[in-house]
């Protein structure tokens, strides 16, 4: 766990990412492994995860991202999409995954399919939006978390024009809408913001026992 503190205390939004260096091609792969490994509510996970490495693809992003040079210089960009409806047939398809995956026969989990179903597919259209969209958050901490041991740096951002991104990667026509981004690579030399002690609330202002 100290190890854990220490990467922690070590990790920041990156404001500068160094171009010339690029996340070995395992290191990614462990990566998207936390990411799929995420918690997730039901453990449904309704959101893609995109990842850009076209370079005119992320020069087309970075207006829609307020002109922050990290779409561009970092070694990935993820794109976190999250699913703006759920429906019946997604939810069949996790429970056809699940039986498959724990050798169960598919009848045995309609109770658990008629629950979920019961609970999530006559929300209303924004309500679930709001609901997929906190699903990727999760991801992300899984990302963030995984990446500090590596010692690859990731900056979420929220800082970017969810329409157009929509429009530039085709989201709209697949169901999906951007949700958040996060860049990742290896911090430049040159970024300050490095050096910033880290601020955060005390203890006794933070949490609360009951």
């Amino acid at each position: 766990m100290s190890t854990f503190i220490e990467n922690q205390k070590w990790r920041y939004a990156t404001k500068k990412f160094d171009a010339t260096k690029k996340i070995a091609t395992k290191d990614l792969e462990t990566l998207k492994e936390a990411i799929q490994l995420s918690t997730s509510s039901y453990g449904l996970q309704p959101y893609k995860v995109l990842i850009i490495e076209n370079p005119e693809l992320r020069a087309k992003l970075q207006p829609a991202s307020w002109g922050q040079t990290q779409i561009v210089d970092a070694s990935h960009l993820l794109v976190f999409a999250n699913s703006v409806d759920v429906t019946e047939n997604e939810i069949d398809n996790y429970m056809a995954n699940m039986a498959n995956t724990r050798g169960l026969q598919i009848e045995d989990l309609k109770p658990y399919s008629d629950f979920m179903k019961s609970k999530l597919v006559n929300l209303p259209k924004e309500a679930k939006a709001i609901w997929t969209s906190k699903q990727t958050y999760l991801a992300l901490g899984n990302l963030l978390n995984a990446a500090a041991e590596l010692k690859i740096d990731v900056t979420p951002m929220e800082g970017f024009e969810p329409e157009k991104y929509n429009e530039i990667l085709g989201l709209n026509t697949l169901g999906l809408n951007a949700s958040l981004v996060a860049t990742l690579g290896y911090r430049h030399e040159e970024d300050a913001t490095q050096h910033y002690a880290k601020v955060r609330k005390p203890n006794e202002e933070l949490f609360i026992t009951l």
